[in-house]
This record gives C-alpha cells, sequence and structure tokens, in this order.
C-alpha cells in the first residue's frame, strides 16, 4: 500500500516531526521557547505526548497525540516549580511526572520513537537522537525540583 502524499505514513524523520510541532505548536503559546520531543508509552501507559521543554523557567508540557493520526486529544499540560508534586526515573528511560492536582504521566523518551503501523501501512520510526540527549540533561535538572 502506497502512503497518499502529506499522510503520516511512510514519512521521514523530518516530516514526522513537523507533524509532532503542529500538534504543539498549534496549541501552546511562546511555544518558540520549547524544545520537543515525542514520548511514547511505557508499562502503566497508553498515551503518546508530544512534551515540550525549556530550560529557564524550567517547564515540561505534556500534548498527548493520536499516534495514527497526529492529532491533538485533550489540552495539553503545562508542569512547573507552582504545580510539580514529584518526578521519578520509574526505571532507565521510563519516567512519571505528577501535579499538585493528582494528574500523572508515565512516558519513556528514547533516540527512536515507533508509532504503531495498521494493516498494510509502512513503519514509521522517528529518530530523535540529538533532541533525546538535551532532554536527559533537563530531566535529571528537573528530577532535582520535586
Amino acid at each position: 500500500m502506497t502512503p497518499e502524499p502529506g499522510s503520516p505514513e511512510g514519512q521521514s524523520s523530518e516530516a514526522l516531526k513537523a507533524l509532532l510541532r503542529r500538534v504543539f505548536d498549534s496549541q501552546i503559546p511562546n511555544y518558540g521557547d520549547y524544545n520537543l520531543v515525542c514520548a511514547t508509552p511505557v508499562p502503566g501507559s497508553a498515551a503518546y505526548y508530544v512534551v515540550g521543554y525549556r530550560w529557564r523557567p524550567p517547564e515540561l508540557v505534556f500534548a498527548p497525540f493520536a499516534p495514527d493520526s497526529f492529532e491533538a486529544l485533550e489540552p495539553p499540560t503545562a508542569i512547573n516549580t507552582t504545580n510539580l508534586s514529584h518526578t521519578d526515573e520509574v526505571s532507565p528511560g521510563s519516567y512519571e511526572v505528577g501535579t499538585t492536582t493528582g494528574r500523572i504521566f508515565r512516558f519513556g523518551v528514547e533516540p527512536k520513537a515507533e508509532f504503531p503501523a495498521g494493516d498494510g501501512e509502512p513503519h514509521r520510526l522517528l529518530r530523535q537522537d540529538e533532541d533525546h540527549e538535551d532532554f536527559n540533561s533537563f530531566l535529571d535538572t528537573f528530577l532535582e525540583l520535586a
């Protein structure tokens, strides 16, 4: 099955990054202040997120999206020093971040993010090696805030 032009299937990492950027930018004021990574599900979670992060002031923004359509699922949630309850590295590459209102995000950020493919659809893989390294450095700092 040949993907239609403009569809998420079979696109390059750069095209997938552009789709993720669109999900984030369409919902976040000052979106240019954030670096982005794609967070994938870990045990105990089924969600995919575009995660925006910035160093100053330290903040994470979770924007859930549907991995098949790259459409936003709900309004994003910003977490910073005013509403952060906890941050834990549950296992290598697997994290949990909670808010003071009880919202919990469980996710992983890997150098290569895989997206599910339907029947007859090509495999979709996002390479985010450099972004992954920077995000890990940020999370080391964010872990200390909780």
